[in-house]
């Protein structure tokens, strides 16, 4: 075992062991070991190596040793070794070491960084390294008496205890050698296509939540996923982490231990995956950084289930993930009397969702998001996940359309990328990817059972991922990471303004077969695919002081030229043939977290074009009468207002009333006029 110290003589000690399977080798020319001139005997040894990860910054690649034997491993991976390094073409091959806790790779160089004491003389820096046979390779800039220093070549892992002797040297503040860490942890798998875009059998997958681009901003530090389901392998190489994992519970059993169990317990395992892996193997949750709260639960109506809301909300949990409901219908089958049936939310577990919704965050309440369904079924005969507080999450595809199984209705909240199924009736276009790749119970196990020729088909040869993961149960996770990158960036929102907060988060696809209200709402997505980054940037947004706002700006009337704004009201005369025909809104004061767009209806041509931001909407037509309005709020703080408003009709009492994109009045081809209009912009508690 060898020892690395940071900062300092007393310093973090990080433990690094040899790794018996694997070879760094740096060729003399930088090429691959295929591109070289090699031997037979070091051509054949060379067909047993995989390249697992390359740095170009010490123009290496280290290659992991193929042998199913591991009691002969080590001597295969010496025999290479030793028939490289006779080869004219590759320089050197060496050991490898990896993080005796975390399996993460670090390739070393026979570099050392050195910083002396800043009171040190530059003559006495040199003579100490001079005497331990090190040579000065660069004066560095960055801190005061810091040296780049090389050791003759061939020193190997001698390196260790010369570092280990210079940092009792009493000139020396610090003093390790240079190790190039494998960082994988900020890398995505390349089957990873919801994160980012990315090319997967030939095919360049854009419909993606834009992640990578989000944790710019945050990771998810601070924040903690509860995710309720079945047993999560809290033991894989993505959550065995310092800190990773809190709270874990069995409510089943009563117990901490919510590991998986039977054959087939395996669906926690890739959902909490897609929520927040933390990426230092083959697979990113949406948030990387977040903690995981494992709660293995039982069945609908259980006490299992009510008391897993309890521990999560008593536990800290900012948000929980229900991947799991009621039965669904075949979704291929339209007259699946499954189809037609109506599941209620039981009182144990709506009163345990409540409790949740109420007294987590300390008080700020838990944000609760749930699947959708995959039965291609209404999701408001399914009482959990339409149950109204909660956020009911659909599944759009590779191809940003509705993945075809998915739930849909009011409840839909916003889609998030999953698998899909192939029905040429239904969608000519096959599915572009296999599904989600996040992680599986590790081994034979779970379902992917490992195998030679898995890798990117059904998940990594040794069982640890899975490349088909799908349904809303992947949706579902990957909406509580987004929400998890939102509260790092602004832990005050409640749970209220985090909805809303996402409903101005998405991205409108499908814009022609989705369906979208006047309200921006579709059946099949919601408000939109999330967009991780937009989310993120919203919620600092609103992280910052919010200022009370007003709606400002003019009507135009047909007997009159305009009426200015007062105290939110505009109201024409008496005549009984004034009538609105245009408004120009703004918000005051002005600023950049907030804005408005509006249009107007008009009798027998229908809706005019959104303006925003003190452009006119209407007609300047006369003869023309309208008969509704709607008004929505934009920008970052969007979400921490409500926008109300009415209207009142020539010659009648009855006020029309809306509010946040609701229509006032009529959006038909006829109506009554509209002759005085009221607006008020409200801040949300």
């Amino acid at each position: 075992m060898y020892s690395i110290r940071y900062g300092g003589r007393d310093g973090q000690i990080i433990q690094l062991v040899e790794a018996n399977d694997l070879v760094v080798v740096r060729t003399q020319s930088g090429k691959s070991l295929s591109d070289v001139k090699l031997s037979e005997a070091s051509r054949e040894a060379a067909a047993s190596l995989l390249p697992v990860v390359a740095f170009p910054e010490a123009d290496v690649v280290v290659y992991k040793v193929l042998e199913a034997k591991r009691a002969v491993v080590k001597t295969l991976r010496n025999t290479i070794r030793r028939l490289f390094k006779k080869e004219p073409a590759i320089r050197f091959a060496g050991r490898v070491l990896k993080d005796a806790n975390t399996g993460v790779i670090y390739v070393y160089t026979e570099n050392f960084f050195i910083k002396f004491k800043d009171e040190v003389s530059p003559e006495k820096c040199a003579a100490i390294l001079k005497e331990h046979k090190l040579a000065i390779a660069e004066k560095l800039v960055f801190a005061p008496n810091s040296y780049f220093a090389k050791a003759p070549e061939g020193t190997g892992l001698d390196i260790f205890a010369i570092a280990e002797t210079l940092i009792l040297v009493p000139e020396v503040e610090y003093c390790h050698p240079e190790l190039v860490q494998e960082k994988r942890y900020r890398a995505l798998h390349p089957m990873q296509w919801h994160l980012i875009n990315t090319k997967i059998n030939g095919n360049v997958i854009e419909q993606n939540v834009q992640a990578e681009a989000a944790w710019k901003i945050t990771r998810g530090q601070g924040t903690t996923i509860a995710v309720i389901d079945d047993g999560i392998d809290i033991d894989h190489l993505e959550f065995n982490l310092p800190g990773k994992i809190v709270a874990p519970r069995d409510t089943i059993r009563n117990t901490d231990d919510p590991r998986p169990r039977g054959f087939g317990d395996n669906h926690g395992t890739a959902c909490a995956g897609v929520a927040c892996a933390a990426g230092i193997g083959k697979a990113s949750g949406v948030a990387p950084d977040a903690r995981l709260m494992p709660i293995r639960s039982g069945g609908l109506g259980s006490m299992a289930e009510a008391k897993a809301f309890a521990w999560a909300a008593d536990n800290g949990a900012d948000v929980i993930s229900c991947s799991w409901g009621p039965a669904d219908g075949d979704w291929s089958n339209p007259n699946d009397p499954l189809h037609q049936t109506t599941f209620p939310l039981p009182d144990s577990a709506r009163l345990a969702i409540d409790y949740a919704l109420k007294n987590g965050r300390q008080g700020k309440g838990c944000i609760i998001v749930w699947a959708a369904g995959n039965g291609n079924e209404r999701v408001d005969l399914d009482g959990y996940a339409a149950y109204a507080p909660i956020i009911a999450v659909a599944a759009c595809n590779d191809r940003g359309k509705r993945s075809l199984y998915s739930d849909f209705g009011k409840a839909i909240w916003c889609a998030f990328p999953s698998n899909d199924v192939f029905a040429p009736n239904l969608e000519p276009t096959r599915p572009l990817t296999p599904g989600i790749w996040t992680t599986d119970r590790s081994g034979s196990r779970g379902y992917n059972s490992g195998m030679s020729n898995a890798e990117n088909s059904i998940g990594d040869k040794e069982g640890n991922y899975t490349a088909t993961f799908g349904g809303t149960s992947s949706a579902c996770p990957g909406v509580a990471g987004v929400i998890a990158l939102v509260l790092a960036a602004n832990p005050e929102l409640t749970v209220s303004q985090v909805k809303n907060l996402l409903k101005n988060s998405c991205d409108k696809i499908d814009t022609q077969g989705g369906g979208y209200d006047d309200q921006g709402h579709s059946a099949f997505y919601g408000y939109g695919r999330i967009n991780a980054l937009t989310a993120v940037q919203n919620a600092k947004a609103t992280a910052e002081p919010i200022p009370e706002v007003n709606i400002a700006g003019k009507a135009h009337f047909n007997l009159a030229s305009s009426v200015v704004l007062q105290e939110g009201k505009w109201t024409s005369d008496a005549h009984s043939n004034n009538r609105l025909l245009g408004l120009e809104l703004k918000v005051e004061p002005a600023s950049s977290g907030i804005g408005v767009q509006y249009r107007l209806f008009i009798q027998k041509q229908g809706a005019t074009p959104f303006e925003k931001n003190g452009a006119f909407a209407g007609t300047t037509d006369a003869r023309r009468k309208i008969i509704g309005f709607q008004i929505t709020l934009l920008g970052a703080h969007a979400n921490l207002y409500t926008v109300k408003y009415s209207a009142k009709v020539i010659g009648k009492s009855k006020i029309f009333s809306g509010s946040d994109g609701a229509v006032c009045g009529t959006s038909g081809l006829s109506g009554s006029a509209i002759a005085e209009v009221n607006i008020e912009v409200l801040k949300l508690s």
